[in-house]
């Protein structure tokens, strides 16, 4: 077993027992710096997605229910469920098998046009909004930037700032003026809630698809615009606010949510994540500076 407690084997056990038609596929693990879910890819066309954390059960219901009917309105592909699995062979969670979608993600193979990626995401952010949302779960990021200041921010400050990570006075600040923003008003809207280089396919350099919708709800819309600070550059940030169509609100409050994301995940996982961790300081680095900029 791997350290999530799922590996080849017990995949092609579950895939064995329940989609006998895939039976002697290869199983291949898909590497992967996220926390919720195990990934594998089965043959050529599939990828099999099982939960390894409690808080990512219910996201295999979600990704059933809502994709097929998000998809065909959306500007860039996604993942399309082919099947889902059910507990069985010693493993307790409902799973999914997804069609595959080639590429490599962002991280690991940086996209080389950021201009396509910036206008290209800005078209699927707006096209996601798009959908009706009447019935849609809510997000877990799509509540308001604000809810960060219980618990988690206080700590990330205090520590990063004493070791000289941040500039403990410049984020304070920021964070501060984040506090003071105006909360969304409107309907809640279709998020993904997880747009970071890892969930971003690209091939040939550019950008090809969204993948990983754990996240996905309704709610704020300013959390989808982090890939602004998290993966594009400041002088391709201005393609993708257009393109996304955010009012300044908005936009202000998703560079909230980059800076606050950044620092609290940089702070808990820079010792056991090292993906994560460099994206998170990326992230808020890209906020700070900023921020700096205007004030």
């Amino acid at each position: 077993m791997t350290s999530t407690g799922v590996d080849t084997t017990l995949v092609e056990r579950l895939i064995a027992a329940q989609f006998p038609d895939w039976a002697g596929l290869p199983v291949r693990v898909v590497d992967s710096a996220g926390t919720d879910n195990a990934m594998f890819r089965l043959g050529d066309d599939f990828a099999v997605r099982l939960p390894k954390a409690d808080w990512a059960v219910g996201q295999v219901e979600k990704e059933q229910r809502w994709l097929p009917h998000l998809a065909p309105h959306l500007t860039l592909p996604v993942p399309v469920p082919v099947g889902r699995g059910v507990p069985g062979e010693g493993y307790g969670h409902a799973w999914s098998v997804f069609a595959w979608l080639d590429g490599d993600d962002a991280y690991n193979a940086p996209l080389g046009d950021l201009a396509h990626a910036a206008v290209e995401l800005g078209r699927f952010g707006r096209s996601l909004r798009a959908v009706e949302a009447t019935g849609g779960p809510a997000s877990s990021r799509g509540g308001p930037v604000t809810r960060w200041e219980d618990g988690a921010m206080g700590p990330a400050l205090r520590d990063l700032g004493a070791d000289g990570t941040v500039d403990a006075d410049l984020a304070t600040a920021a964070w501060e003026s984040v506090l003071r923003l105006p909360q969304w008003d409107g309907p809640p809207v279709w998020v993904h809630g997880d747009l970071l280089p890892g969930n971003l396919l690209g091939r040939d350099g550019r950008l090809a698809a969204v993948i990983d919708f754990g996240a996905l709800g309704t709610g704020d819309p300013a959390c989808d615009t982090m890939p602004a600070w998290t993966l594009l550059t400041a002088d391709t940030r201005p393609l993708f606010r257009e393109a996304a169509g955010v009012d300044d609100a908005t936009w202000a409050r998703g560079r909230g949510w980059a800076l606050v994301w950044g620092l609290v995940t940089e702070h808990y996982y820079r010792e056991t994540n090292p993906v994560l961790a460099a994206i998170a300081r990326r992230s808020r680095t890209e906020a700070l500076a900023e921020y700096a900029a205007t004030v």
